[in-house]
């Protein structure tokens, strides 16, 4: 009964702006698990991060004007981050439009460029059920500074990622798991060339990344893979796959 009291909770004080399964989700593991298990990542590509429960639909599209990379020009980028305070916008009681969050979309060399806010740690929502969850696993509830991004183009598996700024105290105990080692990043300082070919003050920190897209025709290949490797694992050695789905093998 306390198991369906609490899912009842976790209903309760979720909202449009607040959603306690994702959160519960996130700091079970689970998010990251399905995730790995949906996009597996060959070498060399960018790895996933959990999407979070603070992503909106109605980030503004901007123009390019601050330096990161991508591989492949037409890509749209949708990236949100929090403000300074570690607050998402829509944890504002006052939010009229939408702040810290933009959807882009990468130049004919596959780049895109932004300015931000430099990223800060932040405790998740722990005033609810998930929070108690928390509290009572012996766990803290901070996640380390990250800025999110989301990257769709047809053909191409869909990437839900995030970097996380090198140094940061939570960096190896995020709350919701979602720190890969790929994705920590150190920050530099914008230099006089960079500064002058993008318009941005000299000093100011700078993040510089390549991320790296899988098409979907690879990813099904290596989701496919994973499967039958994992069902051997298991001894079921007469399964096929047929449209992706296990079925056993008839003699």
């Amino acid at each position: 009964m306390a198991a369906l009291n609490f899912l009842v909770q976790c209903g309760q004080i979720s909202s449009d702006v607040r959603h306690e399964f994702i959160l519960l989700s996130d700091v079970l593991g689970l998010s990251m698990l399905v995730d790995s298990i949906n996009h597996p990542k060959p070498a060399a590509s960018t790895e996933g991060s959990v999407l979070g429960p603070f992503h909106t639909h109605d980030a503004p599209t901007l123009p390019n004007g601050g330096i990161m990379s991508d591989d492949e020009a037409g890509v749209s980028i949708d990236i949100w981050e929090t403000d300074s305070s570690g607050h998402y916008d829509v944890q504002r009681q006052d939010r009229e439009a939408p702040s810290e969050r933009c959807v882009m979309t990468s130049d004919e060399e596959g780049r895109f460029w932004f300015r931000g806010i430099k990223p800060v740690s932040y405790p998740i929502p722990h005033d609810g059920p998930v929070g108690k969850l928390v509290q009572l696993l012996g766990r803290h509830c901070w996640r380390p500074a990250h800025m999110h991004f989301m990257f769709a183009k047809a053909g191409w598996d869909q990437l839900t990622t995030a970097l996380f700024i090198r140094g940061d105290p939570y960096e190896s105990s995020d709350a919701v798991f979602g720190v890969k080692k790929s994705l920590v990043v150190s920050l530099d300082k914008v230099d006089e060339v960079t500064s002058s070919e993008f318009q941005v003050q000299e000093g100011t920190w700078l993040l510089r990344y390549d991320f790296v897209l899988v098409s979907e025709e690879e990813t099904l290949a290596l989701r496919d893979h994973n499967a039958v490797a994992a069902l051997r694992d298991l001894g079921l050695t007469h399964l096929k796959l047929v449209d992706h789905l296990p079925v056993p093998e008839l003699d």
